[in-house]
């Protein structure tokens, strides 16, 4: 499937419905346009099975609540529109776009609490989010934005309006030929690249930053537990920047990003070493049993 995202054959289930691809349109006055009211979730499906599939739709639930939105769909409701549009589509490997907001209704300002909650599912099919960085190693930029601090915006949802300084952070990264951006958060931590969170080697042991200003990423979670049953150690903390020189090899994850080694972060280098090629091999095993 080629061409513009709004100009293709395929469905996409739309509230209940499973429409033709260029009719899945919402009106210019839909509350989450003007004001970000709006979670959604990504999923990779492999060999016809959505990983993680029902944890995801768990999340796009509790993400809507946190933006005050009463999700109409249950998770197992949310699962079959999944596997419908799938089947619909006549794909087994695809990535899963999984969409909440706040619709076009009787209130058109901040306050829209008689505004429907709406629900869509897409998909298309997609390779590796990096390209040949999945191989080479990916090389980040470090973004002039920060991730804020959970006073200011529920962090723990997985928000449209959270991605902002994602978009402009890895359009700056990609203006001087890097693949993505790392953050740091409100206190000066390192926190998460644009789309993936990250982790480091050092002497045998594994550290990522803690997941207390960003979202716990599912892919995160699977890689900890993964590498716990690998029985090598992994730490949770602040990390702060000048620490980056003291890593040997650096990765990324995320259900786009998959794992994907990082070559270079700003003046920092890291190897692609025989754990980050562990770590990824094992992941590449464990979505596809």
């Amino acid at each position: 499937m080629t061409g513009a995202y709004d100009d293709r054959d395929g469905y996409i289930w739309m509230n209940g419905t499973l429409v033709p691809w260029r009719d899945a349109k919402v009106h210019v006055l839909t509350h989450a346009m003007h004001y970000a009211s709006s979670v959604f979730e990504g999923e990779r499906c492999y060999s016809g099975k959505i990983f993680k599939s029902r944890e995801h739709s768990a999340r796009l639930i509790e993400s809507a609540r946190l933006l005050d939105m009463q999700l109409p769909y249950s998770v197992d409701e949310i699962e079959a529109a999944k596997y419908a549009m799938l089947e619909a589509n006549g794909w087994t490997d695809a990535y899963v776009r999984a969409v909440a907001w706040r619709g076009a209704g009787p209130d058109m300002g901040v306050s829209a609490a008689r505004n429907p909650v709406c629900l869509a599912v897409a998909g298309w099919e997609w390779g590796a989010y990096y390209g040949d960085a999945k191989w080479q190693g990916a090389k980040l930029d470090i973004a002039k934005w920060k991730r804020p601090s959970p006073e200011t915006i529920p962090t723990a949802a997985k928000a449209a309006g959270l991605y902002m300084i994602c978009t402009m952070s890895k359009h700056a990264a990609e203006a001087k030929g890097c693949s993505d951006a790392l953050f740091m958060d409100y206190r000066g931590y390192v926190a998460e690249a644009t789309g993936a969170n990250v982790f480091f080697v050092k002497d045998g042991v594994v550290h990522t930053p803690k997941a207390d200003a960003f979202l716990n990423g599912i892919t995160r979670q699977t890689v900890i537990a993964m590498l716990g049953d690998m029985g090598i150690e992994v730490v949770e903390r602040h990390i702060m920047p000048e620490e980056l020189s003291g890593f040997s090899d650096c990765w990324l994850t995320g259900t786009a990003a998959e794992v994907t080694p990082v070559g270079q972060i700003g003046d920092f280098h890291f190897q692609v070493g025989e754990l980050t090629k562990k770590v990824s091999d094992s992941y590449e095993a464990l979505v596809r049993r």
